[in-house]
């Protein structure tokens, strides 16, 4: 009886042992986990991927994708949830433009300019 209570013993603990050897914590040397994007912050490319917009901290500019020539600047806020809008220049027209846009995702921003024309920017990785 001794003997099986013995191996029984044993075999518990090398159970725990390699049950606990599948659980590991990850340490600073496993590097950053990046975070889930918050609203719209990041960069978004247009859906023809001539020009990716970029919005930080209640600025945003768009550049296009071909030359790196800034197309257009301004100002965007969330107005709710998921909805921005945003207000700025072209720099090409030398106009105001402004842009009411609904985020579907966390990578699809559908919007549409004041003159009611709609389109989709997509977030870039």
């Amino acid at each position: 009886m001794d003997f099986v209570r013995k191996m029984l013993s044993a075999t518990l603990v090398a159970a725990t042992a390699a049950a606990l050897a599948g659980c590991t914590t990850a340490g600073p040397e496993a590097g950053p986990i990046s975070a889930a994007p918050k609203g719209v912050e990041g960069s978004w490319v247009d859906a023809q991927g001539t020009g990716v917009s970029t919005f930080s901290a209640g600025r945003f500019q768009t550049v296009a994708t071909d030359t790196g020539q800034k197309l257009s600047d301004g100002s965007y806020s969330m107005t709710g949830a998921t909805s921005v809008e945003i207000h700025g220049t072209s720099l090409i027209r030398q106009s105001p433009i402004a842009f009411n846009c609904l985020m579907v995702s966390t990578s699809q921003l559908n919007c549409t300019s004041s003159a009611g024309q709609n389109f989709v920017l997509t977030r870039r990785g």
